[in-house]
């Protein structure tokens, strides 16, 4: 890649100050419009790429999306061109952040400034959606805000207009954390895979972090497709149901469930703020489904058997009539035994009735045992316990699965609340060493990542994310910034312009001025003469760079010289830094003959060192009348 050198002059109209971005297939420069006489963003297309007719065409496509969507919350293409075998478009020049580095150092964002982002990103959505262009690529590092909080979209590098398709088939464009199922998978795309990617911004800005993330690209896009986002709550207590809830629904795996355009998803987070204003609590019905009734037992059961007639009288001895009588006895109490085996079988059938037999729910999240458990036709209640196992999955159950139990009773899971609650641990001004001991030591996960400082010195702890004396779940990783110094500028090239243009050149590069003055003979006044440090050295951003400015040639003061004689008026012009300039004028004082009469300009006046001085020398008048005759034969 050959960057674009500064104080370069592209297309023969933008002048580079300074480069301010890198992307995967461009660099963008400040540069300032010298016909317009405005700063411009100048994106240049990688040199390797323009030989790539699909990068050129995907380039070429994003001057002409950008360039068709006049809207305030949509960053403004100017022109667009070629230069030195590569491709540029000029650009709305805007001072800024991206959302990217608010997100980074702000984060968790207050949930009325996360509404008034997502709404005027939603903005920007919708009104390309309605001319057709899908961005197909919303990301933080996309939006720049400025001081006053107004946001505006830019890169349309991957935008797609109607059904026109750029990729192979299969092809996965855009960036990982925010890609939506479908682009994941390489289908064709909508509107609402805008929508996915804003809602995983607004999870990101709420949260602190994104719903998904892993070792590489194809590891998050499988989280997306598989796995469901964790509930914010469970990184944010405190934020408000009903805007959770809108943000979640923008994260649905089947587009069809989302919702369908900017303006519906706008409205979703216009009513939850209308909620958070008014104190509501946002709370939703978590009642179950109705308990499945019990079928109609009949429960009618003989209560007598008909006995046998008696016998007709016989008159016997006392042992035959015993002898008689034990069959009756007999058939007796086999009637009470099948009177109490069929009351054991139709009691037995009606228990049977109303016993389930409890569904298996461990290791799910406590969402889907819920929805599980009274499906079947139980009650849930929920138990929390601390585990290492992640928020919200079931721990255990009881009744056990398989078990029966009464339909309607209730079933008891035991919840993971995850490892417990720790405090972020103060870290500033620490060796990134120290720092990294004290943040294992409360429990934590740390990744370190470098960050300029001008205040922290390097190898030094600046601060975390989240923030120190925040209360985070054990285990959870923050992100330690570790100073890199002070950010290093390359200074720009200054001598030669005017004093104004290298000052505004110097200050544009984030460089301090300092101006020193000095004559010149050789360098009009109110140009630069000098710099230090030199052009092209690397030095700390905000350093301070000297100027020398001439204030053209030196300035003598003419002296005196009327009444002298030729040579010695002409040796002390000399002296005093002039040149003299002899003029002639006859006079008729024989006093003022060789002598200087007259002086221009005159003693005492300021003069440019080097400048003439006309000096005018009397010369006496000859008298003809004075004159000797000539002599009889003198020639």
């Amino acid at each position: 890649m050959t960057e674009v050198a500064g104080n370069t002059l592209v297309d023969g109209r933008y002048r580079v100050v300074r480069r301010i971005g890198s992307g995967g297939m461009a660099d963008v420069y400040c540069a300032e419009d010298t016909h317009l006489g405005r700063q411009v963003a100048l994106k240049v297309l990688h040199r390797r790429f323009a030989q790539d007719q699909e990068f050129v065409e995907r380039f070429r496509r994003e001057a002409k999306s950008a360039a068709g969507l006049n809207h305030p919350n949509v960053v403004g293409v100017f022109d667009r061109g070629e230069h030195e075998g590569t491709y540029y478009i000029a650009m709305e020049y805007l001072e800024g952040r991206t959302l990217k580095d608010i997100v980074t150092s702000d984060a968790p964002l207050p949930q009325q400034r996360v509404i008034d982002l997502g709404l005027q990103i939603l903005q920007a959505a919708g009104f390309a959606h309605s001319h057709g262009v899908i961005h197909r690529d919303f990301k933080p590092h996309n939006v720049i805000v400025d001081e006053a909080g107004h946001a505006k979209v830019t890169d349309f590098g991957i935008a797609r207009a109607g059904a026109s398709e750029m990729t192979e088939t299969g092809s996965i464009m855009g960036t990982a954390q925010y890609l939506s199922p479908e682009q994941a998978q390489g289908h064709a795309v909508t509107a609402t895979s805008d929508l996915y990617s804003i809602g995983v911004m607004l999870y990101e800005m709420l949260a602190g972090r994104l719903p998904f993330d892993g070792d590489s690209a194809v590891a998050v896009a499988l989280k997306h497709l598989s796995e469901p986002p964790p509930p914010i709550s469970q990184w944010r207590p405190d934020v408000h149901p009903a805007l959770e809830a809108v943000v979640m629904a923008a994260l649905a795996k089947d587009p069809s469930h989302r919702w369908q355009s900017a303006e519906d998803l706008a409205a979703g987070l216009e009513a939850a703020r209308t909620q958070i204003e008014a104190g509501s609590n946002g709370g939703q019905d978590t009642a179950g489904f109705a308990a499945i009734p019990l079928p109609a037992v009949d429960e009618t059961a003989p209560t007598q058997l008909a006995g046998a007639p008696p016998p007709p009288p016989v008159v016997v001895d006392p042992e035959e009539r015993r002898d008689r009588r034990w069959p009756w006895y007999a058939i007796g109490a086999l009637a009470l035994a099948l009177v109490a085996v069929l009351a054991y079988l139709i009691l037995s059938g009606v228990l049977a009735a109303d016993k389930k037999q409890v569904p298996r729910v461990t290791g799910k999240q406590l969402v889907a045992a819920r929805a599980i458990m009274e499906r079947a036709g139980f009650d849930v209640q929920t138990e929390r316990v601390q585990s290492e196992q992640p928020f919200d999955q079931v721990l255990d159950q009881d009744p056990n699965a398989g078990e029966e139990a009464d339909a309607g009773s209730k079933v008891t899971l035991e919840v993971s609340g995850g490892p417990g609650e720790v405090l972020v641990p103060p870290v500033e001004r620490l060796t990134e060493v120290q720092a990294v001991r004290e943040i294992h030591k409360a429990g934590l996960e740390v990744t370190s990542d470098p960050e300029f400082s001008d205040k922290v010195k390097k190898g030094f702890a600046i601060r975390t994310f989240p923030k120190e004396g925040a209360s985070v779940t054990k285990g959870t990783r923050v992100r330690l910034l570790v100073s890199q110094g002070p950010e290093q500028v390359s200074v720009p090239d200054v001598t030669g312009l005017s004093r104004d243009s290298a000052e505004s050149r110097l200050r544009a590069a984030h460089l301090t001025v300092e101006v020193d003055e000095q004559d010149s003979e050789d360098v009009p006044e109110g140009d630069v003469i000098s710099q230090s440090p030199t052009a092209g050295s690397d030095v700390a951003r905000n350093s301070t760079v000297t100027i020398t400015v001439s204030t053209g040639k030196p300035k003598v003061t003419v002296p005196d010289v009327v009444g002298m004689k030729e040579g010695r008026a002409s040796s002390t012009l000399s002296r005093a830094g002039l040149k003299p300039v002899r003029e002639e004028r006859e006079v008729t004082d024989p006093t003022q003959d060789g002598v200087v009469i007259e002086q221009r300009p005159g003693s005492g006046s300021d003069a440019d060192k080097g400048s003439d001085v006309i000096i005018v020398i009397g010369i006496l008048k000859q008298d003809d009348s004075l004159s000797p005759s000539p002599t009889p034969n003198s020639p």
